[in-house]
């Protein structure tokens, strides 16, 4: 490293789980460019300091992961309409010394389920979780013309607060809360977990076995391990699966462009998830 070099990092709490370093940085070693990008501890009483640090000590962009994506929104200069929409950031893109907040959570979402050859116009959605990625999903799932949208999460607050935000904004669409009803078995359905469950080893299922069908398609957030407890029960019942990598790789290539203006090496970034996910399993 040297004093020419440009400085990424991403920002969370905890951090050291984190592979956006091993996408990042090996796209910017497909592409030759001199570029570093690190993790940064940063707790929940040190955020507003660590966004004042991006300009005073030059970094060129940051990410933002757990649990700092709608905190973060007041330390920022401005944020884009996305966000705004979302109420959560995932990117801060650094340009003549402003902050501006952006979110490539949802789209990066999207793209993981074209790969599947899943389109999810007219699915009716579960979204488990109300966090910083649930909103940037819903949003996104929205606009992409979804027939419903069901939220679960623990936190009736965050829950309630969540489907009033998207109500006013999707005011056409059905979005509901618990308790459902019966549900029509024979509706196409997308079951997303957004919450950090499956992470840990010994986490609970995030949702009932005996409630995901074979006509669900089940994706999950959490790409580490990369077929996720969660994962493997929709198997099980003969469901097909989105695994959380595919998510994290695109959300991460439009950081990527977001921060240098460059197309993103996808398969080198992708090649490089895969061999650090197969590590970390070893």
């Amino acid at each position: 490293m040297t004093a020419q070099a440009k400085v990424f990092g991403v920002f969370g709490d905890p951090i050291a789980h984190s592979l956006s370093p091993v996408l990042h940085n090996a796209a910017f070693k497909a592409l030759n460019l001199p570029y570093h990008y690190v993790p940064f501890h940063v707790p929940q009483g040190g955020l507003k300091e660590a966004v004042a640090a991006i300009l005073a000590l030059g970094i060129q962009g940051a990410n933002v992961t757990i649990p700092h994506k709608e905190a973060i929104i007041p330390f920022l200069s401005t944020i884009s309409e996305e966000a705004k929409k979302i109420g959560a950031v995932n990117t801060v893109e650094v340009s003549d010394g402003q902050l501006i907040g952006r979110n490539t959570d949802g789209p990066g979402f999207l793209m993981s389920l074209s790969e599947a050859n899943i389109n999810p116009a007219g699915l009716r959605v579960i979204l488990l979780g109300a966090g910083g990625a649930a909103r940037g999903v819903a949003v996104s799932l929205l606009n992409a013309n979804i027939s419903e949208l069901r939220i679960v999460a623990r936190s009736a607050e965050r829950r309630r607060k969540l489907t009033d935000d998207l109500c006013a904004l999707f005011p056409h669409i059905r979005i509901s809360e618990p308790p459902f009803g019966k549900d029509s078995l024979d509706v196409p359905t997308l079951l997303i977990n957004a919450t950090p469950l499956g992470m840990h080893q010994g986490d609970p299922l995030p949702y009932p076995q005996s409630r995901i069908y074979p006509h669900f398609v089940v994706a999950d957030l959490v790409y580490n391990p990369l077929k996720t407890p969660f994962l493997l029960v929709a198997v099980t019942v003969g469901a097909r699966i989105v695994p959380g990598s595919g998510m994290l790789l695109h959300q991460a290539a439009l950081s990527f462009e977001i921060f240098t203006k460059q197309k993103a090496p996808l398969e080198a970034m992708r090649t490089a998830l895969l061999t650090a996910l197969e590590n970390k399993k070893g």
